[in-house]
């Protein structure tokens, strides 16, 4: 006599996953919003930590975005942001015209800011590198912090401080390249050196700061990468090569595109306390230039617009870059 097969029917003996033997209903799932407020009351505390942060973005970054309007306007003071007439592009078409130099004026900004991607966004990368390098712990630690110390200082102080350096009569730089038979040089007082100036004095001043990040990147790569790397017999340079670097290029590619976003960011306080009228004719940027119109000159409306078409030119930068990187196979901001 032969055994009698169970049956496939599934009623038989599957249990459904209900707690009366049904599939659960999709009616009886929270809704989005419940969702996200449990999860808000379940973090209430973080969130009330972040919120200090929160309210001062909301107060000095998205609050006067209400005064963008006046770029459209022809702002008079007596009759406020609302009653001022509404003059549409008017502000913008005398900018591109060329208002006051203002196409040497965006030269200037382009070529300063130019100078300080090449020369200073890969000095923090090297300096992290030749900190990593650094055997001596003792050596490191107050290298490190020797380093960026500069950027703790206000560019009152430290321009300041680089008009005392460069000076062509007392200034230590002159006096060394004296010995060289080279005579004195103006570097902040004449056009020909005041670029030049401005990069290496930013370069100085944030350098060190700016290796703070890649050090902590370069802190999280595995140990066990350069432990099986010196087993295959890598010495120092191919394991810098073949592992350091491609660690850090997630890194590079996120801070390079932030930093594709003030192309039109030249340095307002450094350039505002370094330069001099001898000077305004390669060193006068955007950020001085609404400086002056704006509140020197009162042009409020104009001013307003310059700003809002640097912003907007950031913006597109920001965004062309980053789809040109996720095209190149690198992870972007999105």
């Amino acid at each position: 006599m032969q055994p009698v097969s169970p049956s496939l029917s599934p009623s038989a003996d599957r249990v459904m996953p209900g707690g009366n033997g049904t599939m659960p209903s999709m009616h009886n799932e929270p809704s989005y919003w419940r969702r996200t407020w449990k999860t808000y009351k379940r973090y209430k505390y973080m969130f009330l930590l972040l919120a200090p942060a929160l309210i001062w973005y909301l107060i000095f970054a998205y609050g006067p975005l209400y005064g963008i309007q006046l770029a459209f306007k022809d702002f008079i003071i007596s009759k406020g942001i609302n009653g001022s007439p509404w003059v549409g592009l008017k502000h913008f078409e005398s900018m591109i015209n060329g208002a006051q130099d203002f196409h040497q004026i965006i030269r200037n900004t382009v070529i300063i800011s130019f100078y300080q991607i090449i020369f200073g966004f890969p000095a923090p990368i090297i300096l992290a590198l030749l900190f990593n390098e650094l055997r001596l712990e003792i050596f490191k630690r107050i290298s490190q912090t020797l380093s960026y110390l500069p950027h703790f200082l206000s560019w009152v102080v430290a321009a300041g401080f680089m008009f005392s350096v460069l000076s062509p009569s007392t200034g230590i730089v002159n006096h060394i390249i004296g010995w060289f038979g080279v005579d004195p040089i103006y570097f902040v007082g004449k056009a020909e050196y005041f670029r030049f100036t401005l990069v290496m004095s930013a370069i100085w001043k944030e350098v060190g700061w700016g290796a703070i990040i890649y050090l902590a990147a370069l802190a999280s790569i595995d140990p066990q990468m350069y432990e099986a790397a010196i087993v295959d017999g890598a010495g120092r340079f191919k394991q810098l090569i073949y592992i350091t670097l491609p660690s850090l290029i997630p890194v590079i590619t996120i801070m390079f595109i932030l930093r594709i976003g003030h192309v039109l960011d030249a340095g307002f306080d450094q350039v505002l306390n370094m330069y001099t009228p001898a000077t305004y004719s390669v060193g006068d940027i955007l950020d001085t230039y609404v400086y002056r119109v704006g509140l020197e000159q009162m042009q409020f409306s104009f001013a307003t617009a310059v700003g809002l078409f640097k912003n907007v030119i950031a913006l597109v930068l920001v965004l062309f870059t980053n789809w040109i990187v996720k095209r190149a196979g690198q992870e972007g901001l999105v």
